[in-house]
């Protein structure tokens, strides 16, 4: 039996223009392993903080349990940020899989139309590809916005060690007799 003709195309060609998508689709999967590690990685410091929090004294005005306050109210704020951009990303890269999966479906039956629903996989994929590229761009902020908050806790790190050390680095003394070099 021979195998129909669908636009001058073979059952072969069909099918490879079915599975083109799946490099994308790959990604995509990479893309949600990633975003899913770093959803997790920020819920386990929120919980972290939560802890460091309830730890405090209720009604402390030391200047250490002030600024440990300060420190992690600016790290939650830093935290949910991150935790809605991560959603936000998630969500835009299932949604990108499916689209691109509706693209690699409707090759088929564009080609069952004998091409007069043709624009439909190229809309498929055009949006499932716009999807990832936004996705990513949350990505790039979510990244931009922990190194801004671990900065934050570098500078109250600075703070705490400055506090702490005792003894300053004093300006290089002359020898006696103040003959110098």
């Amino acid at each position: 039996m021979p195998t129909p003709d669908f636009l001058g195309l073979g059952a072969g060609d069909i099918l490879g223009a079915m599975i083109t998508p799946a490099v994308l689709i790959s990604a995509s999967g990479t893309l949600v392993l990633s975003t899913s590690s770093r959803l997790g990685r920020v819920v386990d410091r929120i919980r972290k903080l939560m802890a460091e929090a309830e730890s405090l004294p209720d009604e402390s005005a030391a200047i250490e349990i002030v600024e440990k306050r300060t420190l992690i109210a600016d790290q939650i704020d830093w935290s949910t940020q991150r935790l809605w951009l991560l959603q936000r990303a998630l969500i835009i890269f299932y949604a990108s899989i499916g689209l691109l999966v509706g693209a690699s479906l409707t090759v088929g039956l564009s080609a069952t139309t004998h091409g007069a629903l043709g624009w439909v996989p190229v809309g498929f994929g055009l949006l499932g590809a716009s999807g990832l590229m936004v996705g990513a761009i949350m990505l790039v902020r979510e990244a931009r916005k922990a190194v801004n908050g671990t900065l934050n806790e570098l500078d109250h790190v600075r703070k705490v060690v400055e506090r702490k050390t005792s003894v300053r680095a004093l300006p290089e003394e002359k020898p006696e007799g103040g003959q110098g070099e």
